[in-house]
């Protein structure tokens, strides 16, 4: 096995040497059922500006961080897909540890966290039965399935816990349900971004995260500023703002006439476990990503079995990611028999196997075979420079 320097080269980039306007993901887990000596249990961050979004905390989750290049102290918002014991069973213990690295702040926001409905519940009783206080609040935003996420046999109707009783510690959090007509979860908007959950079909009800930048505006044409008589300014910045301006000779400028095409911002689509989407709201929202990650628990030659306990193959996730048009696809969520690239022994799976088969199906379109501490860099899009060429 590679020791801990080996297993952090495999990240692309180092945390002090991030620029501003950063979005990377590392992987922190990449096995599934449990965490072993290869492959850690199920979790991921993304970190954008500094701040670390951590989805699903597998048993261990906290070492990993800790063996990372990452800051667990910057965790802001934590998003469970599922509940599958590796999946969160990590995050009482995680939360435990942020605790007491933290000092009491009144005025520190709280820690959002994003899952099925029960998760809070399951946090609550699980601080409660061992004594824990958290120095800092967190509020759990319950996602409240659709029967027709999982089979009927296993749907679980959790509404009814911890009816009329309000946590301890802060606000409880909201409680998300499908608006009539929509088919998916508005978690947070702002004039950045908006992400939202959507539904996906495994054992239990699984969700998938999308997170989508705001175009930002395009390039000034600086020629045609100047030729209309506007200097280097305030008055590019307000343009640039998109605020309309008037000259001292009373010539309105809107930023229209000098801005070129608005630049589109990234698209990271992080899915839970699944074996498919209930209706057309996945493939739809995640149309163009720029990353899919996506489950890949077992070979092509396992379809079956892989159906049958809801999760996917490479030949399945590949023609999910095909349907979306998604310009990268990052497999993971192997099952422990498939061994990291050199690690496999005599009688092991080798995980390369896997990414044959997804590319099989993508065209020879290269595919990313996640692994643990492995950092993907996802860089900001630009404008066109022509844009800043004198108009003929």
């Amino acid at each position: 096995m590679p020791d801990v320097q080996q297993l952090k080269n495999l990240s692309s980039r180092r945390h002090s040497s991030t620029p501003r306007m950063s979005m990377e993901i590392t992987f922190l887990g990449t096995g599934s059922a449990y965490p072993s000596p290869t492959r850690g249990a199920s979790a991921l961050v993304l970190r954008r500006e500094g701040e670390c979004w951590l989805f699903d905390c597998g048993e261990g989750t906290q070492t990993q961080l800790m063996r990372s290049h990452l800051r667990a102290g910057r965790i802001t918002k934590i998003f469970i897909t599922h509940l599958h014991g590796d999946h969160f069973f990590g995050l009482p213990g995680l939360l435990c540890t942020l605790s007491l690295q933290s000092s009491p702040d009144p005025n520190k926001p709280p820690v959002d966290i994003y899952g099925p409905l029960g998760l809070r519940s399951f946090l609550w009783r699980s601080l409660e039965l061992s004594h824990s206080q958290l120095l800092f609040p967190y509020a759990v935003h319950e996602l409240v399935p659709t029967r027709d996420q999982c089979p009927a046999e296993e749907f679980r109707d959790f509404s009814h816990l911890d009816r009329g009783e309000v946590p301890p510690q802060g606000p409880g959090g909201r409680i998300l349900r499908l608006d009539p007509g929509e088919g998916s979860y508005l978690l947070e908007e702002d004039e950045q971004l908006v992400l939202r959950a959507f539904r996906l079909f495994h054992r239990v009800p699984s969700f998938g995260f999308v997170l989508e930048e705001k175009p930002r505006p395009g390039r000034l044409n600086v020629q045609k500023l100047k030729d209309l008589g506007v200097q280097p300014g305030p008055l590019y910045g307000k343009l640039k703002g998109g605020a309309a301006v008037v000259l001292e000779n009373g010539v309105r400028i809107s930023p229209c006439e000098v801005l070129e095409e608005p630049i589109p911002g990234r698209k990271v689509c992080i899915l839970g476990d699944c074996s498919g989407a209930p209706g057309d709201e996945a493939p739809r929202l995640c149309r163009d990503a720029d990353v899919l990650v996506h489950e890949a628990t077992l070979d092509d030659t396992q379809q079956e079995k892989a159906r049958e306990h809801g999760h996917s193959t490479p030949g399945m996730a590949s023609g999910f990611a095909r349907l979306c048009r998604a310009k990268r696809l990052v497999l993971t969520h192997f099952s422990q028999r498939y061994k990291p690239a050199g690690q496999a022994g005599e009688g092991d799976a080798d995980v390369a196997e896997l990414g044959r088969q997804a590319e099989s199906v993508l065209g020879g379109q290269e595919v990313t075979l996640a692994e643990d501490f492995m950092t993907i860099e996802i860089p900001m899009k630009k404008g066109k420079t022509a844009a800043l060429a004198s108009p003929e």
